[in-house]
């Protein structure tokens, strides 16, 4: 069989945070171009999936946990050719609740330390255990998901926002020590996208009183704010992470993709 475009064939390809959302798409896109998608998350049943990709369980914020899981990935497909740090999670938090009325949406110790593991330490965790793996073979691929808010700031979500800033000075920083290795590290910033299930009712309600709206004032005309004039598809954001995985990309490293529409400025 002649490889794509893409030539990911064969490649295996860690996604964290893959059963849904951004990392769902993510993992859907790597499989679509022949890649060998290994899913690592909290939720599922671990094993085979119905499309084909293999799950893995595991906490992205302890390293015991995620040396399994690569541990795991080698063990049954040999190698970690990809690696896409995804997993993530955002809780709209205030410094200070300024009116008083919400002190659940200040900013607390237990917020921080959790948006922290999650965001900043997990992708570390899994970029030391993937890139151990990528020495052996002197090659590799790390895409870190950062955000447009890791850039630009965002009202009501400094600590996520700090978080993802993090990841892309992570980038940049691991870019130049395994460069030498031929290992490229990229970060993608992604903007406004379409709904997933993970925008939930209680984070609207979060964010809507983090930004001083109501709920229904969160929605904004996109053709204003977004030069594009709509909200990114998820599917847009697994067709950069392809192309960023291939060797199409062999020459990209250090360095932050944003895919906003235009709306960021970073």
């Amino acid at each position: 069989m002649e490889n794509t475009w893409l030539a990911l064939e064969g490649k295996v390809a860690v996604v964290t945070g893959g059963s849904s959302g951004i990392g769902l798409h993510i993992a859907q896109e790597l499989a679509n171009n022949g890649a060998q998608v290994v899913i690592s998350d909290l939720t599922g049943e671990e094993g085979q999936q119905a499309d084909g990709s293999y799950l893995i369980k595991c906490d992205v914020s302890n390293q015991a946990s995620v040396n399994q899981m690569i541990k795991k990935t080698v063990d049954r497909f040999g190698a970690v050719d990809i690696l896409v740090n995804n997993a993530g999670i955002n809780l709209p938090r205030l410094l200070v609740d300024i009116k008083g009325e919400k002190p659940e949406y200040e900013l607390s110790e237990k917020d921080f330390d959790l948006m922290v593991a999650v965001n900043q330490k997990g992708p570390y965790l899994c970029a030391q255990a993937a890139a151990k793996e990528m020495l052996k073979k002197n090659s590799g691929v790390i895409i870190n998901v950062a955000s447009e808010a890791g850039q630009e700031g965002s009202a009501g979500q400094s600590c996520y926002s700090a978080t993802k800033g993090a990841v892309i000075s992570f980038s940049r920083a691991w870019a130049k020590e395994l460069g030498p290795y031929n290992i490229r590290v990229v970060a993608i910033a992604p903007g406004i996208l379409e709904k997933t299930g993970l925008r939930t009712d209680a984070y609207n309600e979060a964010l809507a009183y983090t930004r001083g709206v109501t709920v229904d004032g969160l929605s904004t005309d996109y053709s204003k704010s977004i030069p594009l004039g709509r909200e990114g598809l998820l599917k847009e954001v697994g067709d950069l992470v392809s192309y960023l995985a291939s060797e199409r990309a062999s020459y990209i490293t250090g360095t932050t993709f944003n895919i906003s529409g235009g709306k960021s400025r970073g």
